[in-house]
């Protein structure tokens, strides 16, 4: 029998919620500290079935760990890798493979990883991935299983000029560039917070990396890294997701474990709405309702320090609850908007259209639907079953259900506890009235 979520909503909801650590750092963390032979140590570990799956590939090749759930704390010995072929992880797949070929292919000259998987919000390509590890020095193949890289030396530094700055090939051609020979260049590379952490990291495992604000990375590549510790920090995406909640319900959340500079352009957009904010300590913030009647607004996804594109879902939330018509415009993911549908059968009133409601991005006249028109103040309702359609719209759904009145099954969601472990016991201090519960098929 699966199991779902049953929530109760129509009250303001209120009390103390921890972030979990941020999914979006926690993997690739996992993944940098492959590039050395020492253990690396994490701490604030978050619980959720990225790392799992993560962990479950890391088996396969021969890692060893020690994870202890309790304290959240991951040790990982790299050492004991003796296979350079990732197998598909019995329980499901994520973004990770891809990444894994930068130090399988420091480590064997030779890698294989499957498929990708993950969720399904867009093309998503890896085409940046694989021309960075060719113009390090190494050949690529792609197979219907997987994809396949190799070389007979060691690889050469070069200059990355990156179309888009792509989280991922970011991260790529970092593991690339600090074991490659000589001085590698990124152009126009990703910097989201989660992309510094990762170079903070790399800086203590021994690696030379310089930013500079256009844009650029610069790294000198050495011979050997080293293992290290690091604390996870907390989920930017997740405590804006809380933030939402307090906002949309006219409740008032307390979210621990979240650092405000992480949140970037979410607080502005946040505060034009007529929600307001209180800094209890240097990672502690409290959410709620500063304005009685929320206004409309304008959004535009981008890279950071835009507003990033996993914050509209919850945002969205938000937005049905606000007085006039809002527009979100999605200019990192062609495919973003597929929660609206349960969103409309909520009682929202939304719209979607292929043109760009803000300024020219590159999915302009190509057909997609990327621009989104939400008409508020509309009451929501609850209905018998809403299923998750990928993680980050999961948790958007569960806001949703909470300011929904009724009773509503949330179902589908692994795709929630992918990125967010239980959301039912994570909750447990809060008003929220959400159980976890088998249903028969």
């Amino acid at each position: 029998m699966p199991e779902v979520y049953k929530i109760t909503g129509g009250q303001p909801i209120v009390g103390e919620i921890r972030c979990n650590g941020t999914k979006n750092f926690a993997t690739k963390a996992m993944v940098a500290c492959l590039l050395a032979e020492e253990p690396t140590t994490f701490t604030n570990v978050p619980n959720i079935g990225d790392v799992d799956i993560t962990l479950e590939m890391f088996a396969s090749i021969g890692t060893k760990y020690d994870y202890d759930r309790q304290k959240n704390e991951l040790t990982i010995f790299p050492s004991h890798i003796d296979q350079w072929e990732v197998p598909m992880p019995d329980s499901g797949s994520n973004r990770i493979p891809i990444l894994l070929l930068s130090p399988l292919l420091h480590r064997f000259g030779k890698v294989g990883v499957p498929v990708l998987g993950g969720c399904n919000i867009g093309a998503r390509k890896v085409d940046f991935h694989l021309i960075a590890i060719e113009k390090f020095g190494a050949t690529v193949e792609v197979h219907d299983s997987g994809f396949y890289a190799r070389t007979d030396k060691r690889l050469k530094a070069t200059q990355i000029d990156l179309p888009y700055p792509s989280v991922g090939a970011t991260e790529t051609s970092l593991y690339l560039g600090v074991l490659a020979e000589g001085t590698t260049i990124i152009n126009n590379a990703a910097m989201e917070p989660e992309i510094y952490e990762l170079i903070t990291m790399l800086r203590s495992m021994g690696a030379i990396i310089f930013t500079y604000p256009d844009r650029k990375i610069k790294i000198e590549g050495v011979k050997k890294l080293y293992g290290t510790r690091i604390n996870i920090f907390g989920d930017r995406i997740e405590g804006a997701s809380w933030a939402c909640l307090a906002c949309a319900s006219d409740g008032d959340i307390v979210v621990d474990g979240l650092r405000p500079d992480t949140l970037g352009n979410f607080l502005p957009h946040f505060q034009q709405v007529g929600g307001g904010f209180e800094l209890l300590g240097t990672q502690k913030i409290r959410f709620f309702r500063r304005n009685k009647n929320l206004k409309p607004v304008m959004i535009e996804t981008d890279v950071y320090p835009g507003f990033s594109t996993d914050w509209q879902q919850p945002f969205a939330i938000m937005l049905t609850q606000a007085e006039g018509v809002s527009i979100i415009h999605e200019t990192v993911y062609e495919n973003r908007f597929g929660y609206l549908k349960a969103l409309t059968a909520l009682g929202a009133k939304t719209q979607l259209t292929t043109y760009c409601l803000g300024k020219p991005c590159r999915f302009e006249n190509q057909g997609y639907e990327h621009s989104a028109i939400i008409t508020g103040k509309t009451p929501l309702k609850a209905v018998p079953y809403i299923e998750v359609p990928d993680l980050r719209a999961g948790l958007a759904y569960v806001i949703a259900a909470a300011i929904a009145e009724g009773e509503t099954m949330i179902t589908g969601i692994q795709n929630i506890e992918r990125g967010y472990g239980n959301i039912a016991e994570n909750c447990k201090n809060l008003s929220l009235d959400i159980k976890k519960v088998l249903i028969e098929d």
